[in-house]
């Protein structure tokens, strides 16, 4: 190939490359500005979500999120990044650190991991004995039926990449300097454990896909068309049944602002 012809070749890629981000980033907005009259809603009818998003180390759970709430008031959206229980809550039913953390009425909770620690990372590393974490399917769906039954819309969503892009991933994260703090030795222990998580994977979506709380598996390997379809979906979910029209203005906020103001509000 003459350097004239690859030259037009890169140039046709930038061109498709270019017109897929301009696609991604339009829907993305879209989606992003939905999401934000559904808060308006959730808010004034006083409803209430549980969003779990779970997923492989560097799925882009964190960029994923950052764009779900981009456009929210962070007053009425809470981000909960759960870790290794401390001591104190190593103390208590496993569950108890995630009672504590449910929504108020018009609030979105946003769980970046989850509950389902329990029959993932405790189970795939042996950390916690088989009795223990064999049981937890059936505490995990009575905990979630309980909320679904309560009226929380309840959202879980599992972000999946191939080893390969893991790869890339933990590489870049190495090399780039405003990246390294994402990386830790957790990231290269855990990989030891991979036939242990895909096993532990599979069983969970299994015994924990529900009709109340059913699970969306979502590629991670393309960071712009992960983050979309993370948006796109909780739009969806969020919005069923729920009406998003926005309220008439209250008559005593007309009176006050004819009366006070001098202004006439149709």
């Amino acid at each position: 190939m003459s350097k004239k012809d690859k030259s037009k070749d890169e140039h046709k890629n930038g061109e498709e490359k270019f017109s897929a981000y301009a696609e991604y980033e339009a829907r993305l907005i879209v989606a992003q500005n939905r999401l934000l009259a559904i808060q308006q809603a959730y808010l004034k009818q006083g409803r209430r979500s549980v969003i779990v998003l779970e997923g492989s180390d560097a799925a882009g759970k964190g960029g994923s999120i950052r764009r779900l709430i981009e456009k929210l008031d962070p007053r009425f959206c809470k981000v909960w990044p759960i870790g290794a229980p401390n001591e104190w809550e190593r103390g208590q039913h496993y569950l108890e650190r995630f009672w504590s953390r449910l929504p108020q009425p018009g609030m979105i909770s946003l769980f970046d991991r989850s509950w389902y620690g329990r029959v993932l990372v405790e189970r795939a590393e042996e950390l916690t004995p088989k009795a223990v974490w064999s049981r937890a399917y059936d505490e995990i769906n009575a905990f979630e039926k309980m909320l679904t039954d309560d009226g929380v819309r309840l959202i879980k969503m599992f972000l999946k990449i191939s080893p390969e892009v893991q790869r890339e991933r933990l590489i870049e994260r190495m090399k780039d300097p405003m990246k390294r703090w994402k990386i830790t030795a957790r990231d290269f222990e855990s990989r030891q454990f991979d036939a242990a998580y895909a096993k532990a994977e599979k069983e969970m979506f299994a015994r924990t896909d529900t009709g109340e709380a059913p699970w969306k598996v979502i590629s991670g390997n393309f960071k712009w068309m992960t983050r979309v379809l993370v948006t796109e979906h909780v739009v969806e979910r969020l919005s069923k049944g729920v009406d998003l029209t926005p309220p008439p203005l209250d008559p005593e906020i007309r009176r006050l602002a004819r009366e006070v103001m001098g202004i006439e509000v149709p």
